[in-house]
């Protein structure tokens, strides 16, 4: 089993669907998490489950997109948690709208938070990394519609095939400071983000007769993928894009 003990760990995004999964799944190997979101409530909710592991955990009140709280997060969250050990950039917001009809205010809405939150958290990250000397490992959160087209997810798709480059090019870059970034690509899962699809039945027919696996995710399938994207032990597995999907890319 991954061994994280004393690892300081933040995710964006932290008190929902994957990105809660996820820093629960490191917390239960040990991992120290920094819970970065804006819903204060929540994070609280967040922060008290992960806390049952035994570990530290702080919330962290950031929005990705604003230059200055990013930086003002990552001092928070060293100050209180040690050096930054891993860093999963999940944070990321959906505005379904025909092509025709989208606006480009909720165009730039979407790739405000999802594309430049998400560079301008792997910056901070990257900074501390190499200012640090120690390595370390980024996760950045992509999904399966990178691979394809999504009707009215136009922004959506977008930047999370953007996010594909900037974690390559992360893995590249970083490399010589001992510090992996890596890809996670999540199938269909069931979260708050896409409640209104999971009561449309007709669509949960067509994308689970489309997985080979026959169902969706549930969010906790992610505990032991998180610790494994985490582990420092990992020095060789960079630039990697891990599909969990359940086959659905593939079929």
């Amino acid at each position: 089993m991954t061994n994280l003990t004393g690892l300081t760990a933040v995710v964006t995004g932290g008190n929902n669907g994957i990105g809660r999964a996820m820093a629960v799944g490191m917390a239960k190997a040990g991992a120290n998490i920094a819970v970065w979101a804006r819903n204060a409530e929540r994070s609280a909710d967040a922060v008290e489950e992960i806390s049952t592991h035994g570990v530290k955990a702080i919330a962290v009140s950031c929005d990705v997109a604003d230059e200055d709280a990013v930086s003002a997060a990552m001092t928070q969250t060293v100050d209180a948690l040690g050096p930054l050990g891993c860093f999963v950039a999940n944070a990321g917001i959906a505005d379904a709208a025909p092509i025709t009809e989208m606006s480009l205010s909720s165009w730039h809405r979407v790739l405000r938070t999802n594309l430049d939150g998400g560079f301008l958290c792997t910056r901070e990250a990257a900074r501390r990394f190499v200012a640090q000397g120690t390595g370390g490992s980024i996760v950045v959160l992509s999904s399966t519609i990178s691979r394809y087209g999504g009707a009215g997810m136009a922004s959506y798709a977008a930047s999370k095939t953007g996010l594909l480059g900037l974690g390559r090019t992360l893995a590249v870059e970083l490399a010589r400071y001992q510090v992996r970034c890596n890809i996670l690509i999540p199938g269909w899962t069931r979260t708050g983000m896409n409640t209104d699809l999971q009561e449309d039945e007709r669509f949960m027919r067509a994308t689970i007769g489309r997985t080979p696996a026959r169902r969706w995710a549930d969010p906790e399938e992610f505990h032991e993928v998180a610790a494994f994207l985490a582990d420092p032990s990992l020095t060789f597995h960079t630039g990697n894009e891990v599909v969990v999907d359940g086959g659905y890319t593939i079929f």
